[in-house]
């Protein structure tokens, strides 16, 4: 039985604390003893500390032996993505510029997955400041695919994907910019949700682009996902963006909400690029809804072509403007033997940050420089605007939109060293972003090769429950998300 534990889901494992017949402690053994055997081949954390894990689920079996169990979360291993605060733990954003950093703080999300009772476990790698689709620029190295330990596991939350999938979690946070939950979460075979821009806090997460950062979880099945999401949501005081939205009872909601739906597939997401096995996975996926009685039918969205230019005038001109604070001056990485302010600033940026990052700082930071302004960075705030509007405009028509997540999937590790190649796997994701959309990624098949396949459905603003719903009566009628990788 421990060597079936890790791969429990949330929803059986907590059936099971409070039958009695499993301990808090026996499980976050069995997540901990199944991370040191895979950890050194998969390479998804940049730090954990197993002791504190026991003392959690230790405590956390005394409340339920006292018949105060704090709900579904209590006594489970839940990761967290390395841009995530925790107290007194590390918060290196996978990077050199904070590689002796603790934070002093609990994110809000932190705080709220304690107060649920969650064994916060690790801190996952990522690609540095979660700028990258394949997590392969990490201070920390490269996580590997558990699917094929050749390939990349996706990104920028790669670690938080690859952990839970190879059973070093039984869930995971990450966050998603433009795609960095959703993307590795078809790489890797689970189920990635991005939540509505402002629902979840993003108070204590390292800031990449503060207009497109959201946090969201990873999990086996969309109940888990639904259970996480639960936890985590809701309005913050402490983050200016949080909106103060109803946060309905997610699992509930999956049992309540039966369909048939309007799905909506948009023809520009079925073009040139996308793999045809990945192609084939996500039409089978229309067929079965189709077969259930729910209506299917072809939407345009105009301005998809614009996404990526867009994504990556805005992301990289706030990036510009975040990440200006890492200056050697009041906190992270801070160059020895420099003479002046100037040196001190250029130097430590030099050193602390890695080759995506300041690639993405400098093309921000021209966006954004006198007499570029307008012509960039606004201009890319007036096509978001239309970008929006054409989701918008198909809800008139639709319940959900249906697409593939991404068009391709897990490649060679080192195989994309373009960075324009790399972008492009983002091209289905970043759209949801830019008009702050809930997407989730649930698995859809696998290629001839053993790689999984993520199918991804976009939802209307803060109607998670009726997504929820659409992936559940997916997943429902198929065992993908049941199969684990042969480490």
């Amino acid at each position: 039985m421990a060597d079936a534990l890790p791969h429990r889901t949330i929803a059986d494992a907590a059936a099971r604390l409070a039958a009695g017949t499993l301990s808090s402690v026996e499980l976050t053994r069995a997540v901990i003893a199944r991370t040191q055997a895979v950890e050194d081949r998969v390479k998804a954390f940049n730090s954990r500390d197993e002791s504190d894990a026991l003392v959690q689920a230790a405590a956390s079996d005394a409340r339920r032996a006292a018949g105060q169990a704090l709900g579904p979360l209590d006594g489970i291993p839940v990761g967290l993505k390395d841009v995530i605060a925790v107290n007194g733990q590390p918060l290196t954003a996978s990077s050199r510029m904070l590689a002796n950093f603790v934070s002093p703080y609990d994110a809000t999300v932190t705080a709220r997955l304690k107060k649920a009772g969650a064994v916060l476990w690790g801190r996952l790698n990522l690609d540095e400041f979660a700028m990258g689709s394949s997590t392969e620029n990490s201070a920390f190295g490269p996580t590997r695919n558990p699917w094929d330990l050749t390939r990349v596991p996706g990104g920028s939350s790669g670690g938080s994907a690859a952990a839970l999938a190879a059973g070093c979690a039984l869930a995971t946070l990450g966050s998603d910019t433009g795609g960095s939950i959703r993307q590795p979460a078809a790489l890797c075979g689970v189920v990635g949700l991005k939540p509505s821009y402002g629902l979840v806090s993003r108070y204590g997460l390292i800031a990449f682009a503060s207009s497109l950062d959201q946090i969201g979880p990873f999990a086996r099945t969309v109940e888990d996902a639904a259970i996480m999401l639960g936890a985590i949501a809701g309005h913050d005081p402490l983050d200016s963006t949080s909106f103060r939205a109803e946060v309905p009872d997610y699992r509930r909601a999956l049992t309540e909400k039966k369909g048939p739906w309007r799905i909506g597939i948009p023809r520009e997401y079925f073009g040139e690029g996308l793999d045809p096995e990945v192609g084939a996975a996500v039409e089978q996926a229309i067929a079965h809804y189709r077969a259930q009685g729910c209506e299917i039918r072809e939407v345009s969205l105009p301005h998809t072509q614009y996404c990526l230019d867009t994504y990556y005038i805005i992301a990289t001109a706030e990036a510009s403007s975040n990440l200006a604070r890492y200056d050697g001056v009041r906190y992270g990485h801070r160059a020895e033997g420099v003479t002046d302010i100037e040196q001190l600033n250029s130097r430590s940026r030099a050193e602390g940050f890695g080759a995506e990052v300041k690639r993405r700082i400098i093309l921000g930071t021209y966006v954004l420089s006198s007499g570029y302004y307008d012509a960039f960075y606004l201009r890319a705030q007036k096509v978001r605007t239309l970008i929006r509007q054409d989701f918008l405009n198909a809800y008139r028509d639709v319940d959900v939109l249906l697409t593939p997540t991404s068009p391709v999937p897990a490649f060679k590790l080192g195989e994309k060293s373009d960075p324009l190649a790399m972008y492009l796997c983002d091209i289905y994701t970043i759209g949801v972003n830019l008009a702050g959309l809930p997407a989730i990624s649930v698995p859809c098949g696998f290629t001839r090769a053993g790689l999984p396949v993520g199918l991804q459905l976009i939802g209307q603003p803060f109607r998670e429950a009726d997504l929820l719903a659409v992936a559940r009566h997916y997943e429902q009628a198929h065992d993908w998300h049941t199969r684990v990788p042969a480490l």
